[in-house]
């Protein structure tokens, strides 16, 4: 489907000097003299570089429709991590880096959804939120009563994030996985 440099959004995949890229950030231009554009921050879904690229309204781009499949997430080897194909129970392994700093969120059984284009994985989307436990927080600093204040924690998969005074060792709580910080205390 093709449409206008223009009408390019965040997230959106687009087809691009032969490859296929997502709108990482977007910044509409209207200088005085000319036409306006729209500044377009891209990266490579195939091997990960990063673009600048100036669309003006003339130009049109092909938007690409990406598939998605449910997988579950098996187990890890190396840099590889292995996923199963919940309808037909193909298993296929791609390396960590494709997933980045959520990949340490991770959990055996956990349901993922794949985007996919001609079959080729090009990203792993993982729960917003998911259930950690901490086995590390810092002690409370006396005097340090301001609702804003956050102390250090390690969670079981060994990521640090800040969690209110209140929390201790060996409390359950929600975590966002892409954001890496604490939500609430688990129920």
């Amino acid at each position: 489907m093709k449409i206008s440099g223009v009408d390019i959004r965040p997230g959106n995949i687009i087809e691009y000097e032969g490859g296929i890229w997502r709108a990482v950030k977007i910044q509409h231009t209207q200088p005085g003299k000319g036409g306006a554009y729209m500044q377009v921050e891209l990266k490579n879904l195939i091997d990960g570089r990063k673009n600048n690229v100036r669309f003006r309204s003339a130009e049109t781009v092909e938007r690409v429709r990406l598939d998605t499949k449910d997988f579950q997430f098996l187990f890890a080897e190396g840099d590889m991590l292995t996923f199963m194909d919940k309808e037909n129970y193909d298993q296929i392994s791609l390396p960590r880096d494709l997933l980045g700093d959520a990949s340490a969120f991770l959990q055996d059984g956990m349901d993922v959804v794949m985007e996919l284009y001609d079959e080729r994985a090009l990203s792993v989307q993982l729960p917003d939120t998911i259930e950690a436990m901490i086995v590390e927080a810092d002690a409370v600093v006396k005097g340090q009563t301001a609702s804003s204040s956050y102390k250090p924690a390690m969670l079981d998969n060994g990521v640090r994030v800040m969690v209110p005074p209140h929390i201790g060792a060996g409390t359950k709580i929600v975590v966002d996985v892409y954001e890496q910080t604490y939500v609430r205390r688990a129920d």
